[in-house]
């Protein structure tokens, strides 16, 4: 063990959604919730599957795009405080592997839905304002961006 030899990474949390078997697990995780709310017996299958990506979709939008700073502490002086996951992810770069992945996955997982759902037009609503809301923030475009001042602080 070495005393007082910090990590050379500044902020773990460039990496953490790079690091070996966090695709395998985000799957699983996904899968899982789904078959939690196949148990459950007054729901019916396109309810299920909208109740699945709207879980999903609100989760990843709190953890990516809704959640600042970072759990560790930093010597980055504090300029992680100001960003979201999302932002900080890869040190900032656009369409590294990882951040294509996590845009494809809810759009995978809306085409899903909306096939078991029929394309219902009520679920299909849903769905899409869904996918909107967490694949918007996502364009680099809105990289630092926060319309209307929500998340400024």
């Amino acid at each position: 063990m070495n005393v007082g030899v910090a990590h050379s990474e500044g902020n773990p949390n460039t990496r953490v959604l790079s690091s070996r078997g966090v695709w395998l697990a985000y799957g699983i995780s996904v899968g899982i919730l789904h078959l939690v709310l196949l148990s459950v017996p007054f729901l019916s299958l396109p309810v299920v599957w909208t109740l699945t990506n709207l879980i999903h979709n609100l989760v990843m939008y709190v953890l990516l795009h809704g959640v600042k700073g970072t759990p560790f502490e930093t010597p980055d002086q504090g300029r992680a405080r100001l960003l979201t996951h999302w932002e900080q992810m890869d040190h900032g770069a656009q369409f590294t592997s990882s951040r294509k992945f996590l845009s494809v996955s809810p759009v995978v997982l809306y085409l899903l839905t909306s096939f078991y759902t029929k394309y219902d037009p009520l679920h299909f609503v849903l769905n899409t304002t869904s996918l909107l809301s967490v694949l918007l923030p996502k364009l680099p475009q809105f990289h630092g961006v926060r319309v209307f001042g929500i998340n400024k602080y």
